[in-house]
């Protein structure tokens, strides 16, 4: 296992477990671009740095860890059943959808700092759903602003206004966000510098200011609005910066957040980087970073554009697919002890078929299996009953539960026929 340190680090591995293996309040920033939902799949063009990666934005209940899904029923009861709704309201796979963004918004959650931020990147295909999802978990009030991100371009649609623009989602972890808003100002618009004159900002005292303050004042810019449509859209990214990959973003607009929502010297963290454009912006504006994508060419794709923005600068770097261990949970190795807290905790219950024991017919088992990222700590304990215990091994929870329910109808259709 591999603790995360200073060091600029790229995990080419499932971000879920990557999350998890990370000490809480660790991260200054967090920017994601995950997949949309959009029922498409991309691919890199042949001669790209990012040739031979592809990937599918298509959703069913195999993409998500079900492990997880018996901790998010208990520790958010009604974001679990708000997205049970969804499943009614849109698809089944829009559930599944929700389901694997909930699981690792909840460790992104965990690892920001107080001060800390997040931009979620999404679109109209499931922005209104996921803006719901970030409300129960960050809570509605630290909701900042929904940024829309415009762009121009040609469009074959026939029978709706063509779609271009984007969402990005801003929430903080608290009222003491960062937020530096002299670093990302931009020029006043030409059109307004000629006009309004008479305006509350140029009088003092019902006087008009002269014109050094007036041009001191144009001279400063102005904040962007929350609609941002002086960046142009990926498909107009400059040929040295381009890489190929299918949803590159411009290192413009993450150099906005960067500097918006973080402090040099900061961490900046994407769990779904891809062509790691977060991470050579972070690095460019002097910020530590953590990148994770699944896709092993991301390490390849990534050296070579950190290469190219910071030459024989960047050696400072770890690529690996080791999950980090978290080390701000205290060890608990398995005792007598340990087993009466849980005993006590779970009242003498079977965490899975919910039988009552005594305490010598109940085992100690892990929640998170070691091998995915669960550690020896008092919270990823539980108690199984024997027979519970051995049908789990060391597969997912859901898949016990699923034993379980199967058992349970076996049973009850066999006293229906008298069996």
């Amino acid at each position: 296992m591999t603790k995360h340190s200073s060091h600029n680090t790229l995990y080419t591995n499932d971000n879920l477990y990557v999350l998890s293996g990370m000490n809480s309040e660790s991260v200054d920033l967090i920017y994601l671009d995950p997949p949309f939902n959009s029922k498409r799949m991309y691919s890199a063009p042949v001669g790209s740095k990012a040739a031979g990666v592809s990937f599918k934005d298509m959703w069913t209940w195999k993409d998500v860890d079900e492990h997880y899904l018996d901790t998010l029923a208990d520790q958010f009861p009604t974001l679990a059943r708000y997205i049970a709704n969804v499943g009614e309201v849109h698809s089944k796979p829009m559930m599944a959808y929700l389901t694997y963004m909930a699981q690792r918004v909840i460790e992104m959650h965990r690892i920001l700092k107080e001060a800390g931020s997040l931009y979620l990147h999404c679109d109209p295909t499931a922005s209104h759903y996921i803006k719901i999802l970030l409300d129960f978990i960050f809570g509605k009030n630290n909701f900042r602003n929904e940024i829309v991100w415009c762009y121009k371009g040609p469009s074959g649609a026939k029978k709706n206004f063509p779609a271009k623009h984007d969402t990005i989602l801003r929430y903080s972890k608290s009222d003491a966000f960062v937020f530096n808003c002299d670093l990302i100002r931009i020029p006043y618009k030409a059109l307004h510098t000629d006009k309004g004159t008479n305006a509350k900002i140029w009088k003092t005292e019902g006087k008009l200011q002269d014109e050094t303050i007036r041009q001191e004042y144009l001279d400063k810019g102005k904040i962007p609005e929350d609609f941002w449509t002086d960046i142009p859209s990926g498909g107009h990214i400059s040929p040295n910066e381009r890489t190929g990959y299918p949803t590159q973003k411009p290192l413009a607009l993450l150099h906005r957040i960067i500097k918006a929502s973080s402090n040099e010297g900061d961490v900046v963290m994407d769990p779904f980087c891809g062509c790691a454009t977060t991470c050579v912006a972070a690095q460019q504006l002097g910020r530590k970073w953590i990148g994770i994508d699944i896709e092993k060419q991301a390490v390849n794709i990534l050296v070579e554009r950190l290469t190219d923005a910071q030459g024989q600068l960047f050696k400072d770097f770890v690529a690996t697919d080791h999950i980090p261990k978290r080390s701000d949970l205290k060890i608990v190795p398995k005792s007598p002890t340990v087993k009466e807290q849980l005993y006590k905790a779970q009242e003498g219950k079977c965490h899975a078929c919910g039988e009552d024991f005594k305490i010598w017919n109940l085992e100690i088992d892990h929640i998170i299996p070691k091998a995915k990222g669960g550690g020896d700590y008092y919270e990823n304990y539980q108690l199984l009953c024997g027979s519970c215990n051995k049908i789990k091994g060391d597969r997912p929870m859901e898949y016990l539960r699923l034993k379980i329910e199967t058992r349970e109808r076996m049973m009850k259709t066999k006293i229906f026929f008298g069996e």
